[in-house]
């Protein structure tokens, strides 16, 4: 009988990392959210990093919603804060990281690391370990880590991708006396419980990377193959906070902001939409692709990320809503588009065989898919003039990463620009946002919980068209 833990007032928590990328966390974390969930456990799920694909499999795993925590975009009391919210229903937190343990803003500290955030929440750290053709350097691998920072807990190690039971033993036989951390188990090398990838990372779960068989799968080889049990009880009880985090939801909804959300238009921070809401926002969804007019009575646009080059033939096709979206771009209605969102503003976007297909023509640029990246990074934003997010001089922070450009396919005032760019250096980028009427767009995904007020005058902007239309 596999042994389950729940006390009132008190939760479990961990962090599971990875020496590196792509040494199998993710698919680790999603067994064990699956199989504690599975346990009658209640299971909060989070993301280290800027991450919006890996969340959505954790919500999908977890059966509630994941939230991001980052040390260099967000505060360590917005952290804190945010994984106190989350948790006041929770049995069990479970947090996923970010690249490897250590890695993070810059080379010399541990700025925005998933060691980092360990620390702050207090949570000890399962170790993944990438052991395919690996023996007895893996010992000193896991002593290496374990070494690292004596300011960090672990609470054992996950041997990932072994070749058969007798791999394991050889690791097993290896890391006796020679680490501290405990070894949990390993996982076989088993293609079935993996996830595909693209150009921006996984598949994201629209585009169904994920189903229910394969989610029963990675439970049951994590129950077949770790100790969960061991790694339950080693786990120490936290002490569940009071938190009053986002700003308390009007009773009244000032506004109803349309929110695009389909398989083309599905990065958002989970954070962004509530701020939003708090601030007195109805947020009403559409879809880009399948929606032929927008959601009635919006006073506002929200447009996230997402893959809109691989939509990039319906949206095009979809001539009844790009239309109206240009009207109500020239009528003022304020409209905030990031990364995808933006590049569908654009006049075009051209895929990865070179078609051109015709978006909604608010921004007179071409924005090109190329087959290397073409930014990626940690990024602050500084208003020069006042937009739709916030006055002149307001500052935020967010992320960029895309395989595409912009180039121009018609004249564009300078003046347009909406704000700088400075990157992890500290240097001004020459990639800024820009903004048309009441229309901003830009390949940054800011985090409003980096800047509330932003969240809030985007919904004030909109408040303020609704009075003028309805003046009008």
């Amino acid at each position: 009988m596999p042994w389950t833990w729940k006390k009132e007032g008190l939760i479990k928590g961990l962090v599971i990392a990875g020496t590196h990328s792509g040494c199998g966390k993710t698919t680790i974390a999603l067994g064990i959210m699956s199989a504690l969930r599975r346990r009658q456990l209640r299971v909060a799920p989070f993301k280290v990093g800027p991450d919006f694909i890996d969340p959505g499999f954790h919500a999908f795993a977890a059966g509630s919603q994941s939230r991001n925590l980052d040390g260099w975009m967000l505060s360590e009391s917005y952290n804190k804060s945010l994984f106190a919210h989350c948790n006041r229903t929770a049995d069990v937190a479970v947090v996923e990281g970010v690249m490897g343990l250590f890695d993070g803003y810059d080379g010399r500290s541990e700025a925005g690391s998933t060691a980092q955030m360990a620390k702050w929440l207090g949570l000890p750290v399962l170790l993944c370990v990438d052991a395919r053709s690996m023996a007895r350097s893996a010992a000193a691998l896991v002593q290496g880590f374990e070494r690292f920072d004596p300011d960090l807990s672990f609470a054992g190690v996950v041997f990932n991708n072994l070749g058969s039971r007798k791999h394991l033993e050889y690791l097993l036989e290896a890391v006796k006396d020679k680490v501290a951390m405990p070894c949990i188990g390993g996982l076989m090398r088993e293609e079935g419980i993996r996830l595909n990838a693209r150009h921006l990372g996984l598949v994201t779960l629209e585009d169904a990377a994920l189903t229910e068989e394969g989610i029963r799968r990675m439970a049951d080889t994590v129950e077949g193959s770790l100790d969960l049990d061991g790694l339950l009880r080693r786990l120490p009880d936290i002490q569940k906070g009071e938190t009053s985090f986002f700003p308390a939801v009007v009773e009244k909804k000032r506004v109803r902001i349309g929110v695009a959300r389909d398989r083309a238009f599905c990065f958002y921070y989970p954070d962004n939409l509530k701020l939003l809401e708090g601030f007195g926002a109805e947020l009403v969804t559409f879809s880009p692709i399948r929606d032929s007019v927008l959601p009635e009575d919006i006073a506002g646009v929200y447009l996230g990320g997402g893959y809109p080059e691989l939509a990039a033939d319906a949206l095009s096709r979809n001539q009844t809503l790009k239309d109206q979206l240009r009207r109500m771009s020239l009528d003022g209605m304020p409209i905030y588009g990031e990364c995808g969102g933006f590049m569908y503003l654009c006049r075009e976007i051209v895929d990865f065989d070179g078609t051109s297909h015709a978006m909604v023509g608010c921004f007179p640029f071409r924005a090109r898919m190329h087959g290397r990246l073409r930014s990626l990074g940690y990024r602050k934003i500084e208003l020069i003039h006042d937009t739709v997010i916030g006055p002149a001089g307001l500052c935020a922070k967010g992320h960029e990463f895309h395989y595409s450009d912009i180039s121009k396919a018609a004249p564009f005032p300078e003046g347009r620009k909406a704000f700088r760019v400075f990157s992890r250096a500290g240097a001004t980028e020459s990639r800024s946002g820009f903004q048309v009427n009441r229309t901003l767009g830009s390949y940054i995904h800011l985090h409003f919980g980096s800047r509330p007020e932003a969240a809030r005058h985007f919904v004030e902007s909109c408040d303020a068209y609704q009075k003028e239309r309805e003046k009008r």
